[in-house]
């Protein structure tokens, strides 16, 4: 039979989130293992700085812009963002017009789950319409918004028993899915969890635990925020930048914990259906960890920034495949990857028909996955988040080529280029050492966004107004 595939997908998880990331604070043993059974990517993005468009590219392996599906899909007017720029234009939901990675498995004669968040559209394009036999707790909605407690009184997903949490409830289901199969076919199983996404709400006994840790570690008495600027749109003019500069909120720590426990217990049921060899694991998050706004609950350092900017934190994902006897457990990949790439990698994995047209902005990461193959022949990858984000960002578009990243932003047509090997807290911008370089990554920007076709903001003429 095919392998049986599950995508873990976590809301804003960041790239130092994970104990075997290198976090001291939070406490992720069965995440940990599941990177130490597998190949675990150190130069792995998603393909936006917030959450709908990489989830749109990863189903259907195109870039954002080429899908016009540029930023987290907004159903109650919060866009567009006015600052000195007005936000551009962009499409509200995953085109139906996409054949997903869901119907590519649903055509090969898979079972197709989707368990949890979905945030890709209204009623219409709700994962049922895209490939899913089950839509579990998949909605319009982009967090738990009337909490992670049950009752929930969410679209697609039962109220649970009264306190009951929703990260052990997605677990859950996830679970129970898998035990009630159909054991003659395989299954494509994407559990998009709502953690780490806000509200920060946990259990008790798990935030007491990391109150404790906090005392142990000195962490209650170090002061975890630094107030910055002033936001730059009008929406929020009023409010601050706020940066987190180290990790020690404990309710944030028991979330990730919750999810934790919820890997524990899937890898567990793997294991008790004889599924665990035939089956591929992919864990790895969306956007990167919140860091600037929204309580600012964790700290991405070494990276800059977090969710809603251009720079590293924002991108940089964990990113783990684990399927025993066909990839090397504790294996580590320095290729480049990103959202789109996960398409074509799993049809090449299943043993499944590529479909290049479909896929046109993913690689498949087979090669490095089965023959430890040490680099992808790619170029570079891109981003383009026209938009300002609502954690302080501003609109702009980057590449990442070789060991340099490459930033355009849109209010002050300013340039920044990284030399990541060197500088992987983008502090240093080397743009004016190197002049060749930035004039040959701004045409291969420049050609790749017209290619897309893409959006771009516009000038704000009541800008003065709008921020006063």
């Amino acid at each position: 039979m095919q392998p049986n595939v599950i995508m873990i997908l976590i809301d804003d998880l960041g790239w130092m989130d994970l104990s075997c990331q290198g976090s001291s604070f939070y406490e992720t043993p069965n995440i940990d293992k599941l990177c130490a059974e597998g190949m675990a990517f150190d130069q792995a993005y998603a393909a936006c700085p917030v959450c709908s468009p990489s989830r749109a590219s990863i189903l259907t392996g195109k870039y954002p812009a080429r899908l016009k599906v540029t930023d987290w899909i907004d159903h109650e007017n919060y866009h567009p963002c006015r600052g000195k720029l007005i936000d551009a234009p962009y499409v509200k939901e995953l085109p139906l017009s996409e054949f997903s990675l869901a119907k590519a498995f649903q055509e090969a004669g898979y079972q197709t789950w989707h368990v949890g968040k979905w945030h890709l559209g209204k009623a219409a394009a709700y994962p049922q319409f895209h490939g899913f036999d089950v839509n579990r707790g998949g909605s319009w909605w982009g967090h738990p918004k009337k909490g992670y407690f049950s009752p929930y009184h969410m679209e697609n997903l039962s109220d649970g028993p009264e306190g009951e949490y929703l990260t052990d409830r997605i677990s859950s289901e996830a679970i129970s899915l898998i035990q009630q199969r159909d054991r003659q076919r395989p299954f494509f199983l994407n559990l998009w969890h709502y953690a780490v996404h806000t509200p920060l709400q946990a259990k008790a006994e798990d935030i007491a635990y990391f109150e404790a840790k906090a005392k142990r570690m000195g962490l209650d008495q170090q002061e975890p925020f630094e107030i910055g600027e002033a936001f730059p749109i009008m929406q929020k003019k009023n409010q601050r930048v706020t940066r987190r500069i180290i990790q020690s909120d404990p309710v944030y720590a028991a979330m990730i914990k919750a999810l934790d426990d919820g890997v524990g217990r899937l890898m567990e049921i793997l294991k008790a259906e004889a599924l665990d060899e035939n089956t591929i694991v992919i864990f790895t998050s969306d956007n990167g960890g919140l860091a600037t706004a929204e309580h600012s609950p964790t700290c991405n350092f070494p990276l800059s920034e977090g969710k809603g900017w251009m720079f590293e934190g924002a991108v940089r994902e964990p990113l783990f495949f684990r399927w025993p006897g066909k990839i090397a457990a504790g294996s580590v990949s320095h290729a480049l990857a990103t959202s789109p790439d996960f398409y074509p990698t799993l049809l090449e994995l299943c043993g499944l028909p590529l479909r290049p047209e479909q896929h046109k902005d993913g690689m498949s990461l087979a090669p490095v996955l089965l023959h430890s193959e040490t680099e992808l022949d790619r170029g570079p990858i891109f981003w383009h988040y026209p938009h300002y984000g609502n954690q302080g960002g501003t609109p702009g578009s980057s590449l990442r080529c070789g060991k340099w990243k490459y930033i355009e932003f849109y209010e002050d047509q300013s340039v920044r280029l990284f030399d990541l090997e060197q500088d992987l807290s983008e502090a240093h911008n080397a743009a004016a050492e190197h002049p060749d370089l930035v004039s040959q990554f701004h045409i291969l920007l420049h050609n790749w966004l017209d290619e897309v076709d893409a959006e771009y903001p516009k000038e704000n003429p009541n800008a003065e107004q709008d921020m006063a």
